[in-house]
């Protein structure tokens, strides 16, 4: 591993873990993935964040991500995030379940395996927190009961 690889790896360590401190699950391999959208209840829904080490990812998407997550009455049943650039066939395979153009960060809201809602970045990027936060909310209320 050479020296920039070496700090792209510790730097996207810290940023996961504002994720996975906050009770996402990281999904880090193709396996991972599959395993993980090949046995979820038909029911269950997930939200997905796939991280980036972009400035809004670390100013916007994830705060956002861990406060409505967190904050909000109405919840997903899982948490789960990929890590783009990072976890190059894990965030490839998700991609592959919501079937959007690529988009990081982004977010994702899953019933089963069926996609019911995504926020790509260009609903993340530029805008302000709580606006996003808000179509969070909302997606969740929609989708979540």
């Amino acid at each position: 591993m050479n020296g920039y690889e070496a700090y792209m790896k510790e730097l996207a360590q810290q940023m996961r873990a504002e994720l996975t401190d906050n009770g996402f699950t990281s999904l880090e391999t193709s396996d991972d993935v599959n395993q993980y959208m090949q046995n979820i209840d038909n029911d269950d829904t997930t939200f997905v964040v796939i991280n980036s080490t972009c400035g809004c990812a670390a100013g916007l998407a994830r705060p956002a991500a861990v406060a409505v997550a967190e904050q909000n009455e109405v919840k997903p049943d899982h948490k789960v995030t990929v890590f783009a650039g990072q976890d190059k066939e894990a965030t490839q395979t998700m991609r592959d379940y919501i079937q959007q153009v690529p988009s990081s960060p982004s977010y994702a809201l899953f019933k089963g395996q069926h996609l019911v809602h995504f926020i790509p970045r260009e609903h993340i990027e530029g805008r302000d927190i709580n606006d996003i936060a808000m179509d969070l909310k909302d997606a969740f209320d929609d989708n979540c009961q």
